[in-house]
């Protein structure tokens, strides 16, 4: 290959093609070898516009023979080879093309960062979005609808009458808050009190801390508490969930795909099937270069295939239950991910559920007992384990950009807060999300 690329983008996951879709508003055009993407539709349309856009050039590779990287989809037979090792399921299960099983499942925040991320490129207008049914938290053993106002907050069970009277002063400081008007603040410096001293504030019990520090707030361990309280005030502005429905497949397939590096340790291009890619910079998920990158932890899951919906969660279709780590007695939360045939990935009347936590012990099945427990009865359930890794390397002098692996969460927050610190790295400039969502909303559906 005589030609130079600017970026060299390695793998099809979604971290990768988001990525890539803001290179391509940013002025660089994409080349695939074969059109492709990560995440089904959100991903093939993020490449898309790339291949429209700009004058600089990015091409995309993936070693792999299938599309998506770590968070790519599988069909039924796939599924069944993956985890037993068979290329026949039973029949009872339906035709194998009616499942489209993530293998990093996820929902989106209504108001989170990937959606103003979408609205930034230009990708909404060519995806349809369906509601989640129900956001749940686990307490005392049982299982309660997360509320998505507060006025259904102070109408949950989840608190007693004179903590929903304390609650109800803390949600109106949170609901009145305003970063620029010091007026809202009310003598507070939220950039300098930590959480527990702003709970403190109100006497709120631990119960409740739990609740709105996991279920609202949505952090994945305790550690929040001793940080500023600004960014936990921020996340509770918005408890509304969004899940995306997607459909249509892509591959790239390039071999090895091996990173090449010049006399001062800097990358130069990326050589597969005896042919050498020129480029500038490089971005890629861990596996592409694990000499960059340490090992950070482990995420454990159970994958199951039901004929109903999670028990007590009102025959919800698509729901997300969250176990906070101090219910469990352990260091990080738990998360139940389920959605349906009502979106696209299994057979009519089947459901998929996944149950997700860092590991913390040896025993993953065991580990996720409390959440496998929550489904009820399933025809069939699988156990993996993969681990993370984050990069160690300093880009500005390899000109390697690489990103960190996905966490056991069930939303998309982490994954494209790493996207975005990535981009910045890669390009110097920060992406402006400042978004009027309900300006936008009302844009598309004109």
């Amino acid at each position: 290959m005589d030609e130079e690329y600017d970026v060299i983008v390695l793998g099809t996951g979604l971290k990768e093609c988001i990525l890539s879709g803001l290179l391509s508003v940013d002025g660089l055009k994409e080349q695939t070898w074969t059109i492709g993407g990560g995440h089904r539709q959100l991903g093939s349309w993020m490449v898309a516009l790339g291949l429209q856009k700009g004058q600089l050039q990015v091409l995309h590779m993936d070693r792999n023979d299938y599309y998506g990287g770590d968070s790519t989809s599988l069909n039924l037979n796939q599924l069944w080879k993956k985890f037993r090792g068979e290329d026949k399921p039973p029949a009872h299960l339906g035709a194998s093309r009616d499942y489209n099983v993530d293998m990093v499942p996820k929902f989106m925040m209504a108001n989170g960062t990937l959606v103003r991320t979408l609205i930034h490129t230009d990708v909404t207008k060519y995806l349809s979005f369906k509601a989640v049914d129900g956001s749940y938290v686990f307490s005392k053993g049982k299982i309660h609808k997360v509320p998505a106002t507060d006025m259904e907050a102070l109408k949950s069970p989840l608190m007693g009458l004179f903590e929903k009277r304390r609650a109800r002063n803390f949600f109106i400081y949170v609901q009145d808050y305003n970063e620029a008007d010091p007026k809202t603040h009310q003598g507070l410096d939220l950039t300098r009190m930590s959480t527990r001293e702003l709970i403190a504030k109100y006497g709120l019990s631990d119960d409740t801390v739990d609740f709105i520090g996991h279920a609202l707030a949505l952090h994945r361990d305790d550690r929040y508490l001793d940080e500023p309280a600004l960014d936990t005030v921020k996340r509770m502005k918005g408890f509304a969930r969004l899940s995306a429905v997607y459909g249509g497949t892509y591959m790239l397939n390039k071999p090895e795909c091996k990173v090449e590096f010049d006399m001062e340790g800097k990358v130069c291009g990326v050589t597969s099937e005896g042919e050498t890619a020129k480029c500038k910079k490089v971005v890629c998920d861990p596996l592409y270069l694990p000499n960059k990158v340490r090992k950070i932890g482990r995420v454990i899951r159970a994958i199951a295939i039901m004929s109903h919906p999670i028990p007590n969660t009102n025959e919800s279709h698509s729901v997300q239950i969250i176990l906070p780590q101090k219910q469990l007695g352990r260091k990080s939360d738990m998360y139940v991910f389920c959605c349906s045939y009502t979106h696209n990935v299994a057979p009519r009347g089947k459901f998929i559920a996944f149950v997700s936590a860092e590991a913390e012990t040896d025993n993953p099945q065991s580990e996720l007992k409390p959440g496998v427990d929550l489904l009820g009865s399933v025809d069939e359930i699988f156990y993996d384990i993969y681990d993370r890794y984050e990069p160690v390397n300093e880009p500005s002098l390899d000109n390697c950009f690489v990103s960190t692996s996905y966490d056991a969460s069930t939303h998309f927050e982490t994954t494209v807060t790493d996207v975005l610190n990535m981009y910045t790295m890669i390009t110097g400039k920060t992406v402006d999300l400042s978004v009027d969502l309900s300006a936008a909303s009302a844009a598309e559906e004109y």
